[in-house]
């Protein structure tokens, strides 16, 4: 089932939408405030965002930038046509405006669930030296082509995505079950050290740094 996070201040509203969502099928979450949206989603992706704008602390346009490879669909009272257009073009997906037809909020999401993410159909992925194709599954490390496990890939892959975040365990673990369910907590670090030594043996250089007590993200090799 596809989880969406509802950012929105006003509780009845939120509370109508996650109602509407529910009988449609979804999984839903809240956040009443751009400080807690940005806290749910440094450990959790869901599969879209329902974005107001009037929010306490953090408002919908500052943390809109910081929402990486997630579908974002404004929900908001502005109507004006210059705030939609620069939400659109500062990465929003679609834009709906309070009050909305029930119908054509569900219609602009599955609309917006349908599309693929950006990220898993890319030509390629990179990161200094290594390129990863997702088509054809191919790792190099400067010109040496890696020959990866599933798992090993799928961490990879991971990392690739979101290069310059640190990715705790818990949410290594939830994103790469989509590609390879077999790997465990307890066998976690064998397949990062694994995978770090491929790439090192590959052109001499580590590219995955262990962050103490909370994950692992990519380096900037020396």
């Amino acid at each position: 089932m596809k989880n969406i996070l509802i950012v929105d201040d006003d509780i009845d509203i939120g509370n109508v939408v996650e109602e509407l969502l529910a009988k449609a099928g979804y999984l839903t979450a809240r956040a009443y405030s751009g400080t807690e949206a940005i806290l749910y989603l440094s450990s959790k992706k869901p599969d879209l965002v329902l974005l107001d704008l009037m929010l306490p602390g953090l408002s919908g346009e500052e943390i809109l930038p910081r929402i990486k490879d997630i579908p974002v669909i404004v929900v908001s009272a502005k109507v004006d046509v210059v705030s939609k257009v620069e939400l659109l073009l500062g990465g929003a997906a679609d834009y709906i405006t309070k009050p909305f037809d029930t119908k054509e909020l569900l219609a602009r999401i599955a609309v917006q669930l349908r599309k693929p993410a950006a990220a898993d159909t890319a030509d390629t992925l990179a990161f200094e030296e290594i390129t990863m194709h997702p088509v054809t599954r191919e790792v190099f490390a400067s010109d040496t082509l890696v020959k990866l496990t599933k798992t090993e890939y799928a961490i990879l892959k991971l990392l690739l995505q979101n290069p310059s975040q640190v990715i705790t365990k818990t949410v290594m673990l939830e994103r790469i079950s989509e590609d390879t369910p077999d790997c465990m907590e307890s066998s976690l670090k064998v397949h990062i050290s694994n995978l770090r030594k491929k790439l090192r043996d590959a052109n001499g250089k580590d590219y995955i740094e262990a962050v103490w007590g909370i994950g692992f993200k990519l380096s900037v090799s020396q």
